[in-house]
């Protein structure tokens, strides 16, 4: 998808929004991981890879993008602005101490622009500075970030979302034992980690969250 109108369709359409980790995947690749997403139907993927050099990283992109534009999948890239465009990702996902959404925007016009948030003021600022989508969290504990902060809670949901105007997805801690509470608080694009790359049958946890959101009812 080159277009940024028809990559902003194809987001809206996103349930479980995968995030990546290798370190946290069972001695599995990263690559094996995205081969078990794509085999339970996700529309999306951010590739997170903190501790990959850039040339690294880069080239565990171009394999990403490979594979996604095959599965007709959204590929979004962690961070790197530069590696998004060089391997024609779909967008990028900003965390608050990287490049200003309005900047990104600037560079790359046609990607979706992410951005992690915390709280209301910075999911209001994003949504101000021109990002397409925020991400709200951590929602519940996590393994996957060293945080000072505490979980917000579900009810963070409860306070951000009326206030946005923009898609939103949300993060921390959520699985299959908990995801009732952040589809309750009126969620619908939930980012998960662990909850995928930790299961023995990538796939098939992937279908079965992708059930539990398609078959709730407020």
């Amino acid at each position: 998808m080159e277009n940024k109108q028809q990559r902003l369709k194809a987001f809206d359409l996103v349930d479980i929004y995968p995030v990546t980790d290798q370190a946290l995947s069972l001695g599995r690749s990263d690559l094996e991981v995205l081969d078990g997403l794509i085999a339970g139907g996700a529309r999306i993927v951010q590739l997170r890879e903190k501790q990959l050099g850039k040339k690294e990283f880069y080239s565990l992109a171009q394999a990403f993008k490979e594979k996604t534009t095959k599965a007709g999948m959204l590929l979004i890239i962690n961070d790197h602005l530069d590696i998004a465009l060089a391997c024609g990702a779909d967008g990028v996902h900003l965390g608050q101490d990287d490049l200003p959404p309005a900047a990104a925007k600037e560079l790359a016009p046609e990607l979706i622009i992410g951005v992690s948030t915390h709280n209301l003021g910075e999911a209001l600022l994003a949504q101000e500075q021109g990002a397409d989508y925020v991400n709200i969290g951590p929602i519940f504990a996590t393994q996957t970030k060293e945080l000072s902060m505490k979980p917000l809670g579900p009810e963070a949901i409860e306070q951000i979302a009326p206030r946005l105007k923009i898609p939103f997805t949300v993060m921390g801690g959520i699985n299959q034992s908990n995801i009732q509470e952040v589809l309750r608080a009126g969620a619908g694009k939930i980012a998960v980690v662990t909850a995928v790359t930790k299961a023995g049958n990538i796939g098939q946890a992937v279908q079965e969250l992708r059930k539990t959101i398609s078959g709730f009812s407020a």
